[in-house]
Parts: C-alpha cells; sequence; structure tokens
C-alpha cells in the first residue's frame, strides 16, 4: 500500500469516525470486564467469607461459584454485544471507505 493511498484513508471522516466509535465502544466494555472482574478478585483478596458462604446450610457448593460462572458468562456476553455492534455498525462504515476510495 503506498503512502498516498494511507494518507487518503486516514484523512476520510469516515475513517475517523470509525476509529473513533470503535476506541471509544472497546474501552467501555473493558472498563466494565475490569470493574467486574476485579471487584470479584478484591472480594476473595479482602472479604473471602462472603463468596465462602455455602448456597445453602447442607450445600457444599459456595456462592462464589455461581458468581464466577457469571463473570465468565458476563464476558461472552460482551463478546457479542462487541460482535454485533462489529458486524453492524463497523463494517457498514469500513464499507463506506472502501467505497470512497475506490470511487477517486
Amino acid at each position: 500500500m503506498n503512502k498516498e493511498l494511507v494518507d487518503k484513508i486516514k484523512n476520510n471522516p469516515d475513517y475517523q469516525e470509525l476509529v473513533s466509535k470503535r476506541t471509544s465502544f472497546s474501552i467501555k466494555l473493558t472498563i466494565s470486564m475490569l470493574v467486574v472482574y476485579f471487584t470479584f478478585i478484591l472480594t476473595i483478596a479482602f472479604n473471602p467469607s462472603a463468596l465462602g458462604t455455602p448456597i445453602s446450610s447442607d450445600s457444599v457448593t459456595t456462592i462464589g461459584i455461581p458468581i464466577g460462572i457469571a463473570i465468565i458468562i458476563f464476558a461472552f456476553v460482551l463478546t457479542g454485544i462487541y460482535t454485533k455492534r462489529a458486524n453492524g455498525e463497523f463494517d457498514d462504515l469500513s464499507n463506506k471507505i472502501k467505497e470512497s476510495i475506490k470511487e477517486n
């Protein structure tokens, strides 16, 4: 790819919009995952009895197990949310950029 084409793409307003939206959305999802994960880890570190409480009086399973599973499911949900938006809005912007470059 030559420098002229790279500069044309970088100066395209649709490209700048794509980068801005994608970065902003990725940061929001990353922060939400980190908050959930580190809340869990810090709870384990500073208040282990909270997650070590059995689900019921005769249960061996603690409340921490379903919470840990919920965190894993949350990560999959965030991945699905990003994929849905990437395959929709972000792909539409990418295609718009490609078409505008082909026209010039």
